[in-house]
């Protein structure tokens, strides 16, 4: 049977003396007094190092393994913020406390590197490609702080970033607009969260100031409000049905609501046909997994799709079968979507303001014009129910949701 070893947590034979990772005594050998033999570290835990010929009263340095060199041989780091000991026990187990949850060791880290770190595992949960971009784009500007160290950071030096940092295009210099303002905000904001959590730095100063109230006017000002499709477009749109896939894929979203991220998102198993609704979701907790009817007016879109997908061998509704390279892979992304959409909208010459956005905004639109219930229209988008009864006592059947989505013609 296994046990856990009480000094390093590993997964320990109950037969065993000692521990094989950590040489912990498991069982006492005999009745006589324990060994005092120096405990053994595992491999790639670091190294306990004795300090000789000096008089020193923490003579034990303990140094952490960050890597090996090409010969195989480990790079170390001493451990911070304490790296000296007593005796070799107390730093044997200071490197046995650090590698239950590693931290960075690096307090000299530069700005621009902790950047890249955070980038790297920030840009893993954005929905789209252009996401990345925009921060990629605001962060140019900051580059008057990529050199400092990230302690000597202060509030003032993001403010100076958002207020006077630059880039150079096209022979003209270029100042960050109220939107870069926003965005550089956020990067400090959540990058030095970052920081924080792995000890790097012990305070977030882009936490301790708010961006004016003159910026915020003008992004909601810079900021396009999505719109709905006119009656004179609809109609333009169902008179072009069969003309492309991503005209039907518009339709498909007017009548069911779907965020433009999710419509690649529906898995072909969460569809189903004969009780006419699909599963899916994605971004908050509301919208994750949701119910959402079949229209009358898309059933047989859906089929199409969903032969499609067949045939194709996808797990996806909704598959991108006109991009000159597949890498195999037909899956349909935000912005391959968009530059579809974009093209649909200007060659059926629809308002040029279209955005992905709108057929879900045209969908709640209709839903309201046509008196469905305020409550299911939240949970077919995916809307946050604020009503205690509704969301904690009140049980929504599927036969219900689907009786009010019939209420649009």
């Amino acid at each position: 049977m296994l046990i856990i070893c009480p000094e390093c947590e590993l997964q320990v034979s109950d037969k065993a003396i000692n521990c094989p990772h950590c040489g912990y005594p498991m069982k006492s050998k005999s009745k006589y007094k324990r060994s005092t033999k120096k405990k053994r570290l595992p491999n790639g835990f670091g190294q306990i190092t004795e300090i000789k010929g000096r008089n020193l009263r923490n003579p034990f340095r303990a140094s952490v393994t960050i890597g090996k060199k090409e010969n195989g041989r480990p790079i170390t780091k001493i451990l911070k913020p304490q790296g000296y000991f007593r005796t070799y026990n107390d730093a044997y187990t200071a490197l046995v406390e650090y590698n239950k949850n590693p931290y960075d060791l690096d307090s000299d880290i530069t700005v621009n590197e902790l950047y890249h770190e955070w980038s790297k595992t920030h840009f893993e949960t954005l929905e789209s490609i252009s996401s990345a971009r925009n921060i990629e784009s605001a962060w140019k500007y900051c580059s008057d702080v990529y050199n400092m160290r990230v302690k000597d950071l202060r509030g003032r030096h993001i403010k100076g970033c958002m207020e006077n940092g630059t880039i150079e295009c096209k022979g003209k210099i270029h100042y960050p607009t109220a939107n870069i303002k926003s965005n550089i905000k956020s990067i400090f904001n959540q990058m030095l969260d970052y920081a924080v959590e792995y000890e790097i730095v012990e305070r977030n100063f882009a936490r301790t100031f708010n961006i004016s109230d003159e910026i915020i006017k003008e992004v909601r000002h810079v900021k396009k409000e999505h719109i709905t499709f006119t009656e004179d477009e609809m109609t333009i749109l169902w008179n072009h049905l069969n003309d492309s896939k991503y005209v039907q894929i518009i339709l498909f979203q007017c009548y069911s609501g779907w965020r433009p991220q999710e419509l690649g998102q529906l898995k072909l198993s969460n569809i189903d046909l004969d009780n006419d609704i699909m599963i899916g979701g994605m971004k908050t907790t509301a919208g994750t997994n949701r119910i959402v009817p079949i229209h009358a007016k898309i059933k047989e879109i859906v089929k199409t799709l969903y032969s499609e997908a067949l045939e194709l061998g996808s797990e996806y509704l909704i598959n991108c079968t006109d991009a000159k390279n597949h890498q195999t892979s037909y899956k349909l992304t935000y912005e391959k979507y968009m530059h579809r959409y974009k093209k649909i909208i200007k060659s059926l010459k629809l308002n040029p303001e279209h955005r992905p956005h709108d057929p879900r905004k045209h969908f709640i639109t209709i839903a309201k014009k046509y008196n469905v219930d305020e409550y299911a229209i939240k949970y077919i988008v995916g809307h946050a129910i604020n009503d205690i009864t509704e969301k904690v006592y009140t049980e929504r059947q599927v036969d219900w949701l689907k009786s009010e989505v019939g209420k649009i013609k």
